[in-house]
Protein backbone atom coordinates (compact mmCIF):
# COMPACT_ATOMS: atom_id res chain seq x y z
CA UNK A 1 0.00 0.00 0.00
CA UNK A 2 1.30 3.81 -0.83
CA UNK A 3 2.15 5.85 1.75
CA UNK A 4 0.43 9.55 1.70
CA UNK A 5 2.68 11.91 0.54
CA UNK A 6 3.14 15.24 2.91
CA UNK A 7 3.42 17.60 -0.01
CA UNK A 8 5.09 20.36 2.70
CA UNK A 9 8.06 18.80 2.58
CA UNK A 10 10.68 18.03 -0.05
CA UNK A 11 11.93 14.84 -0.62
CA UNK A 12 15.05 12.97 -1.49
CA UNK A 13 15.20 9.85 -2.52
CA UNK A 14 17.67 7.51 -0.88
CA UNK A 15 20.65 7.28 1.37
CA UNK A 16 23.26 4.30 0.26
CA UNK A 17 25.99 2.53 2.31
CA UNK A 18 28.63 0.10 1.99
CA UNK A 19 31.61 -1.37 4.15
CA UNK A 20 34.34 -3.83 4.09
CA UNK A 21 36.24 -5.41 6.91
CA UNK A 22 39.29 -6.52 5.54
CA UNK A 23 39.70 -8.40 8.69
CA UNK A 24 36.79 -9.77 8.57
CA UNK A 25 34.78 -8.93 10.72
CA UNK A 26 30.74 -9.20 10.49
CA UNK A 27 29.68 -5.53 9.13
CA UNK A 28 26.08 -5.75 9.43
CA UNK A 29 25.34 -3.91 13.02
CA UNK A 30 27.96 -1.18 11.17
CA UNK A 31 25.28 -0.84 8.33
CA UNK A 32 22.64 -0.59 10.76
CA UNK A 33 24.35 1.95 12.22
CA UNK A 34 25.27 4.12 9.21
CA UNK A 35 21.64 3.55 7.92
CA UNK A 36 20.22 4.99 11.02
CA UNK A 37 22.95 8.13 10.44
CA UNK A 38 21.03 8.34 6.64
CA UNK A 39 17.48 7.94 8.02
CA UNK A 40 16.73 11.50 7.19
CA UNK A 41 17.24 10.57 3.50
CA UNK A 42 14.41 7.78 3.36
CA UNK A 43 12.26 6.54 5.69
CA UNK A 44 9.55 4.35 3.86
CA UNK A 45 12.15 1.01 3.70
CA UNK A 46 15.35 -0.29 4.36
CA UNK A 47 17.30 -3.19 3.58
CA UNK A 48 21.01 -4.36 4.05
CA UNK A 49 23.23 -7.28 1.87
CA UNK A 50 26.37 -9.15 3.30
CA UNK A 51 28.87 -11.60 1.83
CA UNK A 52 31.55 -13.04 3.69
CA UNK A 53 34.68 -12.90 1.12
CA UNK A 54 35.97 -16.27 2.51
CA UNK A 55 32.40 -17.92 1.78
CA UNK A 56 30.72 -19.55 -1.06
CA UNK A 57 31.63 -17.64 -4.41
CA UNK A 58 27.44 -16.00 -4.82
CA UNK A 59 26.52 -16.32 -1.21
CA UNK A 60 24.60 -13.22 -0.60
CA UNK A 61 22.60 -12.50 2.28
CA UNK A 62 20.04 -9.93 2.55
CA UNK A 63 17.04 -8.74 4.14
CA UNK A 64 14.87 -5.81 3.41
CA UNK A 65 11.22 -4.35 4.43
CA UNK A 66 9.20 -1.26 4.53
CA UNK A 67 9.45 0.65 7.40
CA UNK A 68 12.49 2.49 9.48
CA UNK A 69 15.73 0.82 10.08
CA UNK A 70 15.05 0.32 13.78
CA UNK A 71 11.44 -0.86 13.02
CA UNK A 72 13.02 -3.21 10.31
CA UNK A 73 16.13 -4.48 11.99
CA UNK A 74 16.59 -6.14 15.56
CA UNK A 75 19.52 -7.61 17.31
CA UNK A 76 18.23 -11.36 15.97
CA UNK A 77 17.87 -10.07 12.31
CA UNK A 78 21.72 -8.63 12.45
CA UNK A 79 23.24 -11.70 13.86
CA UNK A 80 21.38 -13.70 11.45
CA UNK A 81 23.32 -10.98 8.10
CA UNK A 82 26.82 -12.89 8.72
CA UNK A 83 29.69 -11.80 6.27
CA UNK A 84 32.63 -9.07 6.21
CA UNK A 85 31.48 -7.18 2.86
CA UNK A 86 27.93 -5.23 2.82
CA UNK A 87 25.65 -2.32 1.60
CA UNK A 88 22.74 -0.89 2.68
CA UNK A 89 19.75 1.49 1.81
CA UNK A 90 17.19 4.02 3.13
CA UNK A 91 14.47 4.31 0.68
CA UNK A 92 11.77 6.98 -0.23
CA UNK A 93 10.53 6.28 -3.32
CA UNK A 94 10.35 8.74 -6.63
CA UNK A 95 10.09 6.40 -8.90
CA UNK A 96 8.06 2.57 -8.44
CA UNK A 97 5.52 2.33 -5.97
CA UNK A 98 5.92 1.71 -1.83
CA UNK A 99 6.19 -2.06 -1.58
CA UNK A 100 8.63 -4.61 -0.47
CA UNK A 101 9.47 -5.15 -4.00
CA UNK A 102 10.62 -1.79 -4.46
CA UNK A 103 13.08 -1.99 -1.28
CA UNK A 104 16.41 -2.11 -1.34
CA UNK A 105 19.44 -3.26 -1.91
CA UNK A 106 18.87 -5.25 -5.11
CA UNK A 107 20.18 -8.96 -5.30
CA UNK A 108 21.02 -9.79 -8.53
CA UNK A 109 21.87 -13.48 -9.68
CA UNK A 110 22.92 -13.44 -13.38
CA UNK A 111 25.34 -15.37 -15.14
CA UNK A 112 28.77 -14.81 -13.94
CA UNK A 113 27.87 -14.28 -10.58
CA UNK A 114 26.04 -12.34 -7.87
CA UNK A 115 25.97 -8.64 -7.16
CA UNK A 116 24.12 -6.49 -4.17
CA UNK A 117 23.10 -2.71 -5.49
CA UNK A 118 22.07 0.44 -3.43
CA UNK A 119 20.76 3.36 -5.63
CA UNK A 120 20.38 7.19 -4.49
CA UNK A 121 18.84 8.85 -7.57
CA UNK A 122 16.96 8.81 -11.01
CA UNK A 123 18.19 8.29 -14.23
CA UNK A 124 16.49 10.73 -17.25
CA UNK A 125 16.99 7.67 -19.86
CA UNK A 126 15.18 5.28 -17.79
CA UNK A 127 12.55 3.58 -20.69
CA UNK A 128 14.96 3.84 -23.84
CA UNK A 129 17.61 1.68 -21.33
CA UNK A 130 14.85 -0.50 -20.18
CA UNK A 131 13.21 -1.25 -24.03
CA UNK A 132 16.91 -1.94 -24.99
CA UNK A 133 18.06 -4.47 -22.23
CA UNK A 134 14.03 -5.99 -22.47
CA UNK A 135 14.79 -6.62 -26.16
CA UNK A 136 17.45 -9.01 -25.41
CA UNK A 137 15.87 -11.14 -22.92
CA UNK A 138 16.07 -9.50 -19.98
CA UNK A 139 12.89 -9.65 -17.52
CA UNK A 140 11.91 -6.65 -14.94
CA UNK A 141 10.71 -7.89 -11.51
CA UNK A 142 10.21 -3.88 -10.54
CA UNK A 143 9.67 -0.52 -11.50
CA UNK A 144 12.45 0.99 -10.81
CA UNK A 145 15.29 2.73 -12.58
CA UNK A 146 17.94 0.59 -9.83
CA UNK A 147 16.67 -2.43 -11.33
CA UNK A 148 17.32 -1.09 -14.78
CA UNK A 149 20.91 0.07 -13.27
CA UNK A 150 21.45 -3.47 -12.37
CA UNK A 151 20.10 -5.16 -14.92
CA UNK A 152 22.77 -3.51 -17.52
CA UNK A 153 25.34 -4.42 -15.13
CA UNK A 154 24.54 -7.78 -15.46
CA UNK A 155 24.06 -7.70 -19.53
CA UNK A 156 27.63 -6.36 -19.82
CA UNK A 157 28.93 -8.72 -17.31
CA UNK A 158 28.57 -11.39 -19.80
CA UNK A 159 30.85 -9.91 -22.45
CA UNK A 160 33.59 -8.24 -19.82
CA UNK A 161 36.63 -9.65 -18.18
CA UNK A 162 35.66 -8.12 -14.47
CA UNK A 163 32.38 -6.96 -12.96
CA UNK A 164 34.08 -3.25 -12.73
CA UNK A 165 34.78 -2.88 -16.64
CA UNK A 166 31.11 -4.27 -16.85
CA UNK A 167 30.18 -1.29 -14.10
CA UNK A 168 32.27 1.19 -16.44
CA UNK A 169 30.18 0.46 -19.40
CA UNK A 170 26.98 0.35 -17.76
CA UNK A 171 27.84 3.38 -16.50
CA UNK A 172 28.75 5.04 -20.04
CA UNK A 173 25.30 4.28 -20.96
CA UNK A 174 22.94 5.64 -17.91
CA UNK A 175 22.10 9.08 -17.68
CA UNK A 176 21.05 11.02 -14.82
CA UNK A 177 21.78 11.11 -11.21
CA UNK A 178 23.03 8.31 -8.81
CA UNK A 179 25.23 7.57 -6.22
CA UNK A 180 25.68 3.24 -6.08
CA UNK A 181 27.14 1.34 -3.92
CA UNK A 182 27.76 -2.64 -5.34
CA UNK A 183 29.31 -5.64 -3.00
CA UNK A 184 30.03 -8.31 -5.09
CA UNK A 185 31.21 -11.44 -2.92
CA UNK A 186 35.05 -10.18 -3.00
CA UNK A 187 34.41 -6.23 -4.19
CA UNK A 188 33.11 -3.71 -2.97
CA UNK A 189 32.20 -0.73 -5.24
CA UNK A 190 31.26 2.85 -5.07
CA UNK A 191 29.87 4.59 -8.63
CA UNK A 192 29.14 8.69 -8.70
CA UNK A 193 26.88 10.15 -11.51
CA UNK A 194 29.97 12.34 -13.57
CA UNK A 195 28.08 15.67 -13.04
CA UNK A 196 28.06 15.03 -8.75
CA UNK A 197 24.45 15.31 -8.44
CA UNK A 198 24.20 12.97 -5.86
CA UNK A 199 26.68 13.01 -3.09
CA UNK A 200 29.56 9.68 -2.09
CA UNK A 201 32.20 9.95 0.42
CA UNK A 202 34.74 7.31 1.08
CA UNK A 203 36.04 6.64 5.18
CA UNK A 204 38.06 4.22 6.89
CA UNK A 205 38.30 2.80 10.19
CA UNK A 206 41.64 0.64 10.71
CA UNK A 207 41.33 -1.77 8.22
CA UNK A 208 37.60 -1.40 6.96
CA UNK A 209 36.86 0.87 4.33
CA UNK A 210 33.25 2.43 4.44
CA UNK A 211 31.65 4.33 1.52
CA UNK A 212 28.46 6.47 1.99
CA UNK A 213 25.92 9.09 1.12
CA UNK A 214 26.94 11.12 3.74
CA UNK A 215 29.87 12.03 5.94
CA UNK A 216 27.72 11.54 9.31
CA UNK A 217 27.22 8.07 8.32
CA UNK A 218 30.98 7.40 8.82
CA UNK A 219 31.07 8.89 11.80
CA UNK A 220 28.38 6.86 13.29
CA UNK A 221 30.26 3.61 12.79
CA UNK A 222 33.75 5.38 13.74
CA UNK A 223 35.27 5.84 10.11
CA UNK A 224 37.04 9.03 9.55
CA UNK A 225 36.85 10.68 6.28
CA UNK A 226 39.40 10.39 3.47
CA UNK A 227 37.44 12.09 0.92
CA UNK A 228 34.41 12.70 -1.31
CA UNK A 229 34.70 10.31 -4.18
CA UNK A 230 35.31 11.97 -7.37
CA UNK A 231 31.96 12.84 -9.59
CA UNK A 232 32.25 10.29 -12.11
CA UNK A 233 34.58 8.11 -10.70
CA UNK A 234 34.18 4.55 -10.30
CA UNK A 235 35.94 3.16 -6.65
CA UNK A 236 36.96 -0.68 -6.45
CA UNK A 237 37.62 -1.81 -2.80
CA UNK A 238 39.47 -5.24 -3.00
CA UNK A 239 41.52 -7.08 -0.37
CA UNK A 240 44.51 -5.82 -2.19
CA UNK A 241 43.32 -2.35 -1.86
CA UNK A 242 41.77 0.18 -3.45
CA UNK A 243 41.88 1.05 -7.09
CA UNK A 244 39.93 4.54 -8.91
CA UNK A 245 39.13 4.48 -12.49
CA UNK A 246 38.58 7.98 -13.74
CA UNK A 247 37.79 7.44 -17.21
CA UNK A 248 34.31 8.38 -16.70
CA UNK A 249 35.46 11.84 -14.78
CA UNK A 250 34.66 15.04 -16.70
CA UNK A 251 35.09 18.76 -15.70
CA UNK A 252 31.73 19.85 -15.75
CA UNK A 253 29.88 19.79 -12.23
CA UNK A 254 26.14 20.07 -11.32
CA UNK A 255 26.02 19.59 -7.32
CA UNK A 256 22.43 18.92 -6.17
CA UNK A 257 21.87 22.45 -4.40
CA UNK A 258 19.22 20.97 -2.20
CA UNK A 259 21.86 18.97 -0.30
CA UNK A 260 23.12 22.10 1.10
CA UNK A 261 19.75 23.66 1.51
CA UNK A 262 17.78 21.20 3.24
CA UNK A 263 18.73 16.96 2.53
CA UNK A 264 21.88 16.48 4.30
CA UNK A 265 21.99 16.06 7.83
CA UNK A 266 23.43 19.04 9.70
CA UNK A 267 26.70 17.66 10.66
CA UNK A 268 27.89 16.30 7.64
CA UNK A 269 30.36 17.44 5.12
CA UNK A 270 29.59 17.75 1.12
CA UNK A 271 31.87 18.14 -1.33
CA UNK A 272 34.52 20.05 1.06
CA UNK A 273 30.98 21.83 2.38
CA UNK A 274 29.83 22.09 6.05
CA UNK A 275 26.48 22.00 5.79
CA UNK A 276 26.02 24.32 9.19
CA UNK A 277 28.63 26.66 7.74
CA UNK A 278 26.55 27.10 3.97
CA UNK A 279 22.88 27.26 5.77
CA UNK A 280 24.56 29.86 8.37
CA UNK A 281 25.71 31.61 4.98
CA UNK A 282 22.16 31.58 3.53
CA UNK A 283 20.83 33.12 6.56
CA UNK A 284 23.24 35.77 6.31
CA UNK A 285 22.52 36.32 2.62
CA UNK A 286 18.82 36.50 3.75
CA UNK A 287 19.53 39.17 6.51
CA UNK A 288 21.28 41.47 3.88
CA UNK A 289 18.53 40.84 1.16
CA UNK A 290 15.52 41.36 3.03
CA UNK A 291 16.20 43.41 6.87
CA UNK A 292 13.69 44.23 8.91
CA UNK A 293 12.92 45.52 12.36
CA UNK A 294 12.09 42.81 14.62
CA UNK A 295 12.41 41.93 18.19
CA UNK A 296 13.75 37.94 17.75
CA UNK A 297 14.77 35.58 14.58
CA UNK A 298 13.21 31.95 14.98
CA UNK A 299 13.95 29.21 13.13
CA UNK A 300 10.95 26.62 11.72
CA UNK A 301 12.37 23.13 13.39
CA UNK A 302 14.71 21.64 12.58
CA UNK A 303 15.07 22.75 8.91
CA UNK A 304 14.92 26.57 9.57
CA UNK A 305 17.27 26.73 12.66
CA UNK A 306 20.31 27.29 10.96
CA UNK A 307 19.56 29.77 8.82
CA UNK A 308 17.89 31.26 11.57
CA UNK A 309 21.13 31.52 13.40
CA UNK A 310 22.59 32.69 10.12
CA UNK A 311 20.04 35.46 9.92
CA UNK A 312 20.48 36.33 13.51
CA UNK A 313 24.17 36.73 13.71
CA UNK A 314 23.98 38.72 10.28
CA UNK A 315 21.32 41.33 11.62
CA UNK A 316 22.48 41.49 15.22
CA UNK A 317 18.53 40.76 16.08
CA UNK A 318 18.46 37.83 18.73
CA UNK A 319 17.83 34.24 17.83
CA UNK A 320 14.81 32.77 20.07
CA UNK A 321 13.40 29.10 20.18
CA UNK A 322 9.60 29.98 19.49
CA UNK A 323 8.16 26.01 18.92
CA UNK A 324 8.32 23.67 20.83
CA UNK A 325 8.87 20.26 18.70
CA UNK A 326 7.23 17.26 19.71
CA UNK A 327 10.29 14.32 18.20
CA UNK A 328 7.77 11.37 18.80
CA UNK A 329 4.93 11.82 16.14
CA UNK A 330 5.51 9.22 13.34
CA UNK A 331 4.82 8.91 9.71
CA UNK A 332 1.23 8.23 10.79
CA UNK A 333 0.91 12.03 10.97
CA UNK A 334 1.40 12.68 7.69
CA UNK A 335 -2.00 12.63 6.24
CA UNK A 336 -3.13 13.94 2.86
CA UNK A 337 -6.60 15.83 3.56
CA UNK A 338 -5.91 19.46 4.35
CA UNK A 339 -7.91 19.17 7.66
CA UNK A 340 -5.44 16.57 8.26
CA UNK A 341 -2.47 18.37 7.48
CA UNK A 342 -3.60 21.14 9.36
CA UNK A 343 -4.04 19.07 12.54
CA UNK A 344 -0.72 17.59 12.13
CA UNK A 345 1.36 20.84 12.20
CA UNK A 346 -0.51 21.63 16.11
CA UNK A 347 0.30 18.28 16.73
CA UNK A 348 4.12 18.16 15.83
CA UNK A 349 4.78 21.86 17.05
CA UNK A 350 3.70 23.86 19.90
CA UNK A 351 4.20 27.78 20.01
CA UNK A 352 6.23 28.69 23.38
CA UNK A 353 3.62 31.56 24.07
CA UNK A 354 6.30 33.46 26.99
CA UNK A 355 8.69 33.64 24.05
CA UNK A 356 6.58 35.15 21.52
CA UNK A 357 3.71 37.15 23.10
CA UNK A 358 4.39 40.93 22.48
CA UNK A 359 7.34 40.31 19.79
CA UNK A 360 8.15 40.91 15.94
CA UNK A 361 9.44 37.70 14.81
CA UNK A 362 11.56 37.05 11.55
CA UNK A 363 10.46 33.61 10.88
CA UNK A 364 12.81 31.56 8.83
CA UNK A 365 12.53 28.15 7.22
CA UNK A 366 14.07 26.19 3.97
CA UNK A 367 11.17 26.22 2.03
CA UNK A 368 7.51 26.95 0.70
CA UNK A 369 5.86 24.05 -0.97
CA UNK A 370 2.24 24.42 -0.73
CA UNK A 371 2.01 27.22 1.92
CA UNK A 372 -0.77 25.36 4.23
CA UNK A 373 2.32 24.66 6.68
CA UNK A 374 3.42 27.86 6.80
CA UNK A 375 -0.08 29.58 7.15
CA UNK A 376 -0.83 27.77 9.87
CA UNK A 377 2.83 28.43 11.78
CA UNK A 378 2.12 31.78 11.44
CA UNK A 379 -1.95 31.43 12.89
CA UNK A 380 -0.28 29.67 15.93
CA UNK A 381 2.20 32.79 16.07
CA UNK A 382 -0.33 35.53 16.23
CA UNK A 383 -2.53 33.52 18.20
CA UNK A 384 -0.16 33.46 20.98
CA UNK A 385 0.39 37.13 20.93
CA UNK A 386 3.24 37.61 18.19
CA UNK A 387 2.59 40.95 16.78
CA UNK A 388 4.05 40.70 13.44
CA UNK A 389 5.56 37.75 11.41
CA UNK A 390 8.12 38.38 8.70
CA UNK A 391 9.08 34.98 6.74
CA UNK A 392 12.48 34.22 5.34
CA UNK A 393 12.99 31.16 2.95
CA UNK A 394 16.37 30.30 2.70
CA UNK A 395 15.80 28.73 -1.31
CA UNK A 396 14.60 30.37 -4.01
CA UNK A 397 10.90 30.26 -4.66
CA UNK A 398 10.64 26.12 -6.66
CA UNK A 399 9.00 26.82 -9.97
CA UNK A 400 10.16 23.45 -11.97
CA UNK A 401 10.03 19.84 -11.20
CA UNK A 402 12.84 17.53 -10.95
CA UNK A 403 14.27 14.56 -12.96
CA UNK A 404 17.37 13.54 -10.72
CA UNK A 405 15.66 12.29 -7.17
CA UNK A 406 14.33 15.16 -5.51
CA UNK A 407 10.58 14.44 -5.14
CA UNK A 408 9.32 17.97 -6.15
CA UNK A 409 5.03 18.34 -6.83
CA UNK A 410 3.68 19.16 -9.61
CA UNK A 411 3.48 22.74 -10.46
CA UNK A 412 -0.23 23.14 -10.17
CA UNK A 413 0.69 22.15 -6.15
CA UNK A 414 3.92 24.64 -6.16
CA UNK A 415 2.56 27.54 -4.54
CA UNK A 416 5.21 29.88 -5.95
CA UNK A 417 4.54 28.37 -9.91
CA UNK A 418 0.95 29.83 -9.72
CA UNK A 419 1.45 33.05 -7.36
CA UNK A 420 3.94 35.95 -6.54
CA UNK A 421 5.32 36.23 -4.23
CA UNK A 422 3.34 39.07 -2.89
CA UNK A 423 0.18 36.68 -3.31
CA UNK A 424 2.45 34.02 -1.55
CA UNK A 425 2.69 36.45 1.47
CA UNK A 426 -0.89 37.61 1.31
CA UNK A 427 -2.18 33.73 1.30
CA UNK A 428 -0.03 32.34 4.07
CA UNK A 429 -0.92 35.54 6.42
CA UNK A 430 2.74 37.12 6.55
CA UNK A 431 3.35 40.55 7.15
CA UNK A 432 6.83 40.38 4.55
CA UNK A 433 8.38 37.43 2.60
CA UNK A 434 11.64 37.59 1.17
CA UNK A 435 13.32 34.37 -0.28
CA UNK A 436 16.76 33.81 -1.52
CA UNK A 437 17.90 35.01 -4.20
CA UNK A 438 19.68 32.63 -7.21
CA UNK A 439 22.59 34.50 -6.81
CA UNK A 440 23.42 33.70 -3.54
CA UNK A 441 22.84 30.17 -3.94
CA UNK A 442 26.49 29.91 -4.92
CA UNK A 443 28.05 32.35 -2.74
CA UNK A 444 25.95 29.60 -0.15
CA UNK A 445 28.35 26.68 -1.41
CA UNK A 446 31.95 28.51 -1.81
CA UNK A 447 31.21 28.43 -5.60
CA UNK A 448 30.60 24.99 -5.64
CA UNK A 449 29.03 24.30 -9.74
CA UNK A 450 25.56 23.75 -8.89
CA UNK A 451 22.20 22.18 -10.60
CA UNK A 452 19.69 24.83 -9.35
CA UNK A 453 16.96 23.86 -12.34
CA UNK A 454 14.25 23.58 -9.49
CA UNK A 455 14.52 27.70 -9.68
CA UNK A 456 15.40 28.29 -12.94
CA UNK A 457 14.95 25.58 -15.45
CA UNK A 458 18.49 25.34 -16.52
CA UNK A 459 18.83 21.32 -16.39
CA UNK A 460 22.43 20.24 -16.47
CA UNK A 461 21.24 17.63 -19.21
CA UNK A 462 18.69 16.56 -21.60
CA UNK A 463 15.56 15.69 -19.52
CA UNK A 464 13.47 15.31 -22.62
CA UNK A 465 12.72 11.89 -22.22
CA UNK A 466 11.26 11.91 -18.99
CA UNK A 467 9.20 14.87 -19.33
CA UNK A 468 5.92 13.06 -18.97
CA UNK A 469 6.69 11.13 -15.27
Amino acid sequence: MEQPIDFERIREECGVFGIYSLDGQNVAEDIYYGLCALQHRGQESCGIAVSDTRGPKRNISFLKDLGLVGEVFHEEELSSLKGNIGVGHVRYSTTGSTTKENAQPLVLNYAKGTLALAHNGNLVNTDSLREELENTGMVFHTTTDSEVIACCIARERTHTASVEEAILRAASKIRGAYGLVIASPRKLIAVRDPLGLKPLCLGKRGNTYVVASESCALTSVGASLIRDIQPGEILTITEDGIHSDTRLVQSERAHCIFEYIYFARLDSCLDGIGIYDARIRAGAALAKAYPVEADLVAGVPDSGLAAAKGYSEASGIPFALAFHKNSYVGRTFIKPTQKERSSSVKIKLSVLESVVRGKRLVLVDDSIVRGTTMANLISMLKQAGALEVHVRISSPPFLYPCYFGTDIPSNQQLIASRCTPEEVCSLIGADSLGYLKIEDLESMTNGLPLCKACFDNHYPMDVSECTNK
